[in-house]
């Protein structure tokens, strides 16, 4: 049986061909991905697909893998994502089930400009996303 985290890059690795029916292979049957900011649901892998399918962009979407941290079945990935002029980061929470990836839910932070008032305790990463 291969690893919940080995699921889950797989996963990444297959969104990042843009190919988003074999990146639904790797969910599961009852699969449910909840998007909390936005308090959406997406129930099962072909609203999934189709979604990312229709999904305005202006070119390409890439997906780059900055973390990925499994304990079980659960996986907790960070990664960065861009269609070559909006770039974003999900933190997404995975549960694996059978080598399946069965629930997530999906968080988009958006970047905001540090405050002036700390500038004397911190430095900059020059990362905002």
């Amino acid at each position: 049986m291969t690893s919940s985290k080995v699921v889950v890059q797989q996963f990444w690795q297959a969104m990042q061909t843009n190919d988003f029916r074999a990146a639904a292979a790797w969910l599961h049957d009852d699969f449910v991905l909840d998007w909390p900011q936005s308090g959406e649901r997406i129930r099962g892998r072909d609203n999934f697909a189709l979604i990312n399918e229709r999904y305005p962009a202006a070119g390409r979407w890439q997906f780059m893998i900055n973390r990925i941290v499994a304990e079980g079945d659960e996986v907790v990935s960070d990664v960065t994502v861009t269609d070559g002029q909006i770039t974003g980061r999900a933190i997404t929470y995975s549960t694996v089930r059978g080598g399946k990836i069965m629930r997530q839910v999906e968080y988009w932070p958006d970047p905001f400009e540090a405050p002036a008032w700390r500038a004397a305790w911190v430095e900059s990463t020059g990362q905002t996303a």
